[in-house]
């Protein structure tokens, strides 16, 4: 019964953000400031599910303007758990097959999101040479998911170059963000599904860096991410059993 309110409720409540956002969207199409009001929009959903979202920022550390976010993806749930972190000014770059999504597709496109061809290499090269154009010109930053896919429990994944390549030739820093376990964590018939911990650590700088070390670069953003990911977890894990 529980499963069936929540699930009703949600695709209420996301039908509703849509048309609304496709309708404010239309006054100012395109314009990056959407996206993180929208996704912060979808965030709010979380309660929801019955998981509470917990955020961290470095301490006394101002965001970078412009700079490359990277997060670890996980499955569907990072629509309600990483997207409340999309700060302002930032767009995602997501697979072409997302603007097939009835509502939720037009708004992804009309946020200003960026649409890239992962099965044609010279098109997904391009795109990635017009978001280094774009971060600078338009003044944005890009959230990009360096795994390629979601990891659905198989722990964070190799990390492909193009998100580093791409901080590289902007000369912009790279922000990594670490969301907590979340595979297995959400059952729909459970009313309280615990917590999720969402860390944003420290901009790593790509000036020293060049092109041609763009897998080392990767690697080294990995390993931060890792230790990390191992850290939040193991904390959460802690903090739900004492509550039991």
């Amino acid at each position: 019964m529980l499963a069936t309110f929540r699930t009703i409720l949600v695709v209420l409540l996301s039908i509703i953000i849509c048309i609304f956002g496709l309708i404010y969207c239309l006054f100012s199409p395109r314009n990056p400031r959407h996206v993180s009001t929208f996704g912060r929009c979808f965030g709010r959903l979380a309660p929801i599910f019955g998981i509470r979202v917990e955020v961290r920022q470095p301490p006394q550390t101002k965001l970078p303007q412009n700079c490359i976010y990277i997060s670890n993806h996980q499955n569907n749930y990072d629509m309600v758990t990483a997207a409340y972190v999309v700060q302002p000014r930032t767009v995602t770059v997501g697979k072409k097959s997302l603007q097939w999504i009835p509502l939720f597709g037009p708004l992804y496109w009309l946020t200003g999101n960026l649409l890239i061809d992962r099965n044609n290499s010279a098109r997904a090269h391009n795109t990635l040479t017009k978001i280094v154009q774009s971060i600078k010109k338009r003044n944005i930053s890009i959230w990009m998911f360096p795994e390629g896919t979601r990891s659905r429990g198989r722990g964070l994944l190799p990390f492909k170059k193009g998100a580093f390549y791409t901080a590289i030739e902007a000369g912009v820093p790279i922000v990594p963000i670490c969301v907590s376990n979340i595979t297995n964590k959400i059952k729909l018939n459970r009313w309280c599904n615990g917590l999720v911990i969402i860390e944003i650590l420290p901009p790593v700088e790509t000036k020293n860096y060049s092109r041609e070390q763009a897998r080392e670069l990767a690697k080294h953003c990995r390993n931060l991410m890792k230790f990390k990911l191992d850290e939040l977890n193991a904390e959460v894990t802690a903090r739900e059993s004492q509550i039991r």
